[in-house]
């Protein structure tokens, strides 16, 4: 009995074991599968994602993959640029002078820089109530940071922002309550800065605008811009500190933003020819083609690697003026934000031309061209984005409205890769109507 017993057991052993075999080989069967069939749809999003988009609209030349848009875009002295701007953080170069305008009106800061517009409602404090809990003092503070020299504006752990150098100076001038609320919580003594518009790592902001507001009695506006000047000297510095209302938002009451992109002209170490037009040409260049192509498929390929600074003009200019959608020119967005009204932008002023910026100790002039940008808001890189497609456009000698075309794309590789952060710089922030007249870039 117990013989039998013991051979019914093994038995059973067997049974399950073999059960729990083919078991596991199904699973593994299902997750070998499942495994190829995920590289495979990786794979196709990696080829999806670097396939040359399928341009429609007319040009003279091939346009630029997005390969050679970004090669073009960034092998250019870069570091030029960075040096003057960051002249001008340290106030021993004014922006104005790169257009030939030495005479401009400035109004309560030393870069230079004339205001579009004056002061608004939002900034006046003269008539408000200023007892019980509307007791808060709110101080608008102007900056002027080189881009270089930061992590972008946006406070990250363990990076070296804006954000966190500003708020961390800021913390002697919070009040008691909030204070003693952030030692029971465990965290540093910081004020809280509301800025205009976060900017990204490599770009430079001339007069960004951020608020701060305390509870805490006679905080003067000198002590503020003394304790933020000795965080970062050289790389941060303010240009102006100022009590404001209560109800101003450095960006909902903001009503315009200025940009300015930077691009040189030169190339390599050397300086690309130029005509009188402004046309900066070099020899056509052609992509890799079969032997067995046709000549006219030759023809269809030929790309120019030249473009006229006065074409890029006409490109921008046909944004001025108009409400649309630029969700095409955003990267790194929201899904959220991504389409409808979150992506529509009105552009005031859109125009470009060719500069010099001045020589340094060790070299001379460099010629660059100057894209002035003037809109209610922009999206994430939208500036960038704009700069290096209309760069390619002009190179591929697009129709003049080829911008306005591409907002109607269907996938965003219909825009170039974003031009290098290092050209760009928030110029400033406007609080009242836009006044035309006082931008940098007038030619028509």
């Amino acid at each position: 009995m117990l013989f039998m017993l013991s051979a019914y057991s093994v038995g059973i052993g067997k049974h399950i074991f073999i059960c729990f075999s083919r078991h596991l080989q199904h699973h593994q069967h299902q997750y070998r599968l499942l495994f190829h069939s995920s590289i495979s749809m990786n794979n196709l999003r990696q080829t999806e994602t670097h396939v040359h988009y399928n341009h429609t609209h007319p040009s003279k030349y091939a346009r630029w993959t997005a390969r050679e848009s970004f090669e073009f875009m960034y092998a250019r002295p870069w570091q030029r640029v960075n040096d003057f701007y960051l002249n001008i953080v340290r106030a021993n170069l004014s922006l104005p002078l790169l257009f030939g305008a030495q005479t401009l009106v400035v109004d309560h800061n030393d870069t230079g820089i004339a205001a579009l517009s004056g002061s608004s409602e939002l900034e006046s404090v003269a008539s408000e109530d200023r007892s019980g809990r509307w007791a808060r003092t709110t101080f608008k503070i102007i900056l002027s940071y080189h881009g270089g020299s930061f992590d972008g504006w946006q406070k990250q752990p363990g990076l070296n922002t804006v954000q966190s150098i500003v708020e961390g100076s800021l913390g002697k001038f919070v009040d008691e309550k909030k204070t003693q609320l952030l030692k029971d919580k465990g965290l540093p003594i910081e004020g809280c800065a509301i800025v205009a518009g976060r900017t990204d790592k490599g770009v430079t902001g001339l007069q960004q605008v951020c608020s701060f507001y305390t509870w805490k009695k006679d905080v003067k506006p000198r002590d503020i811009e003394d304790a933020i000047n000795h965080a970062a000297p050289g790389k941060l510095r303010v240009i102006s500190v100022s009590e404001v209302s209560r109800v101003f938002h450095p960006n909902f009451s903001a009503k315009w933003r200025r940009y300015l992109y930077i691009f040189p002209l030169t190339n390599g170490g050397y300086t690309d020819q130029s005509s009188d037009n402004g046309e900066f040409y070099d020899s056509f260049k052609y992509n890799e083609i079969h032997d067995s192509a046709s000549k006219d498929e030759l023809e269809n390929e030929k790309k120019s690697y030249a473009f006229s600074i006065s074409k890029v003009n006409r490109l921008l200019r046909k944004l001025e003026g108009k409400l649309l959608s630029y969700k095409m020119f955003a990267r790194d967005t929201k899904a959220s934000r991504n389409d409808g009204p979150p992506t529509e932008c009105f552009v005031y002023h859109a125009r470009a031309m060719e500069v010099k910026l001045p020589a340094t100790d060790h070299g001379e002039e460099t010629k660059v061209m100057c894209v002035e940008l003037v809109a209610n808001r922009f999206l994430r890189k939208m500036v960038r984005v704009l700069v290096a497609t209309s760069i390619r456009e002009a190179a591929a000698g697009a129709e003049d409205d080829a911008l306005i075309k591409l907002m109607d794309a269907t996938c965003r590789r219909a825009t170039a890769p974003p031009a290098p952060p290092d050209g760009l710089c928030l110029v400033d922030v406007g609080y009242t109507e836009f006044e035309p007249q006082k931008c940098f870039i007038l030619i028509e």
